[in-house]
């Protein structure tokens, strides 16, 4: 949802000739408010995602805006665009991710428990097991950075023995009703049988593995490694489609670009979760509001007995999705109210106010995404 160019969304307006969303804005730029007219120069900045991961999603990063100009004019043919991809996720049914690296002693405890993963990874094993023993935080990211870089350089026959050799221990384990999380085995084996000897299956080891409850949400800033493993989610991000990947993938793969722009600083899985800001009247709203300018999300949740409920005007356009609920929306712009149900995509210009009434007073869940320069009158 959104304007990308290779995939704009399509307006329809009854009486009217369907138009992609940004020929429409071109014709009306003033529905974007002028923040945004400002900022992005007349385009809308953000892309809405529904995500629905069955097979994991490839081991990726994201340039930042500066790098993303760079690679964009170096490589147009894999940067299509010069912009930045910072991502929010917010989890719409337990939803499984890795993010960011763990904390240097994580890493080290499984080069030492685990055979297989010391032999991918090589000789800079010893380096990242010595460094995890002092509190240095450069160092610490310095042999994060040789360690995981060797496992992406590392031969891929002895990469592939060694992979195939821990699937092999792991699936006898589990056969024999034996504990097969000293080796995150459920996440390894649903890996291997995706993308058997993939190098990307052995970042489990070196990356936080999360998992978000409904509602909980992850912020992928620029350089953080990541992977989506299963679940549904709601993904909102700059409009972009800059990827550089790593592994868990048949796509082009550049691990020199990669592993030089990877941000190695370990942290641990509680911090790899953001937190919304919540706020209680007739609904629950939780806004997702993430440091950067091009997007943020909030989650509306009408409960049972609930009969309508205000969108407010906010001072740049948005996109919403109803995700449950049925009932109509209203404006002092539509001719006559829009059906509302799961699935049901409109757009809200800048300023405009939708109230919505709901169907037999049952629940409804929507989400709103807007820039991230949007709104006096929600709180950030």
């Amino acid at each position: 949802m959104g304007t990308h160019p290779k995939n704009p969304s399509t307006v329809s307006i009854p009486g009217k000739e369907d138009i992609l969303l940004s020929e429409w804005l071109d014709s009306h730029p003033e529905q974007l408010g002028p923040e945004v007219r400002s900022l992005f120069k007349g385009n809308l900045p953000f892309l809405f995602k529904v995500l629905s991961v069955r097979t994991s999603l490839s081991l990726q990063v994201h340039p930042n805006k500066v790098h993303a100009e760079l690679l964009h004019k170096t490589h147009p043919d894999l940067f299509q665009d010069p912009n930045h991809k910072p991502e929010m996720a917010i989890a719409l049914t337990p939803f499984t991710a890795l993010c960011g690296f763990r904390p240097i002693k994580e890493v080290a405890h499984f080069l030492l428990s685990v055979d297989e993963f010391r032999e991918a990874v090589g000789e800079k094993a010893c380096k990242l097991i010595t460094a995890s023993h002092s509190m240095d935080m450069p160092l610490h990211r310095e042999a994060m950075k040789d360690s995981f870089t060797a496992l992406m350089q590392r031969d891929s026959k002895i990469v592939s023995r060694a992979l195939t050799s821990l699937v092999d221990k792991v699936k006898d384990i589990k056969k024999s009703s034996g504990n097969i999380k000293p080796y995150e085995g459920d996440v390894l084996l649903k890996l291997d049988s995706e993308f058997p000897g993939d190098r990307g299956c052995f970042a489990i080891y070196f990356l936080n593995i999360v998992n978000l409850e409904p509602g909980e949400a992850m912020f992928l800033e620029a350089n953080l490694p990541h992977a989506f493993l299963s679940g549904d989610c709601m993904e909102c991000m700059a409009c972009s489609d800059n990827v550089v990947r790593a592994g868990l993938t048949p796509k082009y793969i550049d691990v020199h670009t990669l592993c030089e722009m990877l941000d190695y600083t370990g942290r641990p899985v509680n911090r790899t979760k953001f937190q919304g800001i919540e706020s209680h009247s007739n609904i629950h709203i939780t806004i997702f509001n993430p440091p950067v300018p091009d997007f943020g999300v909030s989650k509306y949740e009408a409960p049972t007995g609930t009969t309508s409920f205000q969108l407010q005007g906010f001072e740049s356009a948005s996109i919403c999705i109803v995700v449950k609920g049925q009932g109509e929306a209203t404006s002092q712009s539509l001719a006559e109210p829009l059906k509302l149900q799961p699935g049901r995509v409109f757009f809200v210009a800048a300023d405009a106010v939708v109230n919505i009434a709901l169907d037999d007073s049952l629940p409804m869940l929507l989400f709103r995404a807007h820039s991230g320069v949007y709104s006096k009158t929600v709180p950030h």
